[in-house]
């Protein structure tokens, strides 16, 4: 392989790894955006904690649990290769990695995901979570978690033997954050103030929408590198392919759940519009690879419809997530991974139940691994803030800050 091509791979590798560490401020605004004035630096601080340790725990052992380099006869369901991240010999060689990219470059691209999946827990557990109880339980799952699933596909493990398909994360990445998200709103309950006396739930209107529309819009930017990385190379005509289904999927989303929040509540809701966006983005996800455009649209299209629903639905269980992170995240990602069986290259009904196999696979490991953990912090340390500290804010009482010192407006 050419010197040219090599560089030029591991180039586009390494602006695709700065484009999704610049989700974790698109995260950071849109969970800031959807919640109250009085949590912000609570929320500010578990992003950046989130992407600091969560790079930590990577080079720790998160790397070598998630690529142990399974060999033949094992089971590939767990293997770890050792801690640290020493480089083999022909790391920085063509001879690595096809020629995509160097070891080093491997190692910062994976450990941007990481970090991602806690991302999605914290918006759904936002302003009511402890946060040492958080943090414990994001050192656990991003450390552990995390990388053993993602072992099963990505690491050559067990899935990957059996022909499960996620070019970029739909399972991965989105539903391994999701079914944490989904277990950890179960255990804390809803913010008070969420539901009435007769149960029906009321909006609790986040303080900044155009930080939220900006979240949105670094995330889809982001995506770029999300999903432009994973082709693990510049190849001019995977690459291209990649971020057209992307942002055609995305653009279908927000037109689809904007159009279905409207006709079910007869009004043009912004937020619905930027979680379609965003549901769009992660449904496409799985096979953006494997799609043609027509079918990114479709894909699209149907996680918008998914989004609306899924809000309805996560209402009606009693279930609170502030931001929406269980439709965009778990729904959506579980839409986007059974697509692959449905539409594009590798469409087949062998391989729907492949791909169901895996989202069954994720649901029972991610359930219950989130549920041991969060359960053992809720026993011992507690999961949820006094009622006291969720009604004065986060930020005044774990932080004794004010994310607007000079700005105070009525918080109840």
């Amino acid at each position: 392989m050419e010197a040219g091509l090599f560089t030029a791979n591991n180039v586009w590798m390494m602006v695709c790894t700065a484009l999704v560490f610049f989700m974790h401020l698109g995260f950071s605004f849109l969970e800031i955006g959807l919640t109250r004035q009085k949590n912000t630096v609570n929320i500010l601080f578990k992003n950046v904690f989130i992407i600091c340790v969560g790079l930590l725990l990577y080079y720790i052992g998160g790397f070598n649990l998630m690529y142990p380099g399974f060999e033949d006869g094992d089971l590939g369901i767990f293997k770890f290769a050792g801690f640290g991240i020493a480089a083999p010999e022909n790391g920085m060689t063509p001879d690595y990695a096809d020629g995509g990219y160097t070891w080093w470059t491997d190692f910062l691209f994976q450990g941007m995901f990481a970090a991602t999946a806690a991302t999605i827990v914290s918006g759904a557990v936002a302003e009511r979570v402890k946060l040492g109880g958080f943090m414990i339980f994001t050192v656990l799952y991003v450390g552990l978690v995390y990388p053993i699933v993602g072992a099963w596909k990505w690491g050559g493990g067990w899935l990957d033997n059996l022909g499960f398909y996620d070019f970029a994360g739909s399972t991965l990445v989105h539903s391994v954050g999701g079914w944490a998200a989904l277990i950890a709103i179960y255990l804390l309950g809803a913010r008070k103030g969420k539901f009435d006396a007769e149960g029906k739930p009321k909006a609790i209107p986040g303080h900044n929408l155009p930080l939220a529309a900006a979240g949105v819009l670094i995330l889809w930017l982001g995506w770029f590198g999300f999903n432009g990385g994973s082709v693990l190379s510049a190849d001019p005509e995977l690459t291209s392919l990649v971020l057209v289904t992307t942002c055609l999927a995305a653009a279908a989303g927000g037109v689809s759940a904007f159009v279905t929040s409207t006709v079910m509540y007869k009004n043009y809701d912004l937020t619905m519009f930027l979680n379609g966006i965003l549901g769009g983005l992660v449904g496409i996800t799985a096979g953006a690879d494997q799609m043609s455009p027509n079918e990114a649209v479709t894909i699209g299209l149907l996680a918008g419809i998914i989004i609306v629903f899924g809000v309805a639905l996560i209402d009606k269980l009693k279930l609170d997530d502030p931001v929406g992170a269980v439709a965009v995240h778990l729904i959506c990602g579980i839409w986007g991974t059974l697509a692959v069986g449905i539409f594009g290259a590798m469409a087949s009904f062998d391989q729907f139940l492949i791909q169901l196999a895996g989202v069954g696979a994720a649901a029972t490991f991610c359930s219950l691994t989130a549920f041991i953990i969060l359960i053992a912090i809720k026993k011992t340390s507690g999961l949820r803030v006094s009622e006291k500290e969720e009604v004065e804010g986060l930020d005044i009482h774990e932080h004794g800050m004010d994310a607007y010192a000079d700005f105070r407006m009525n918080q109840h």
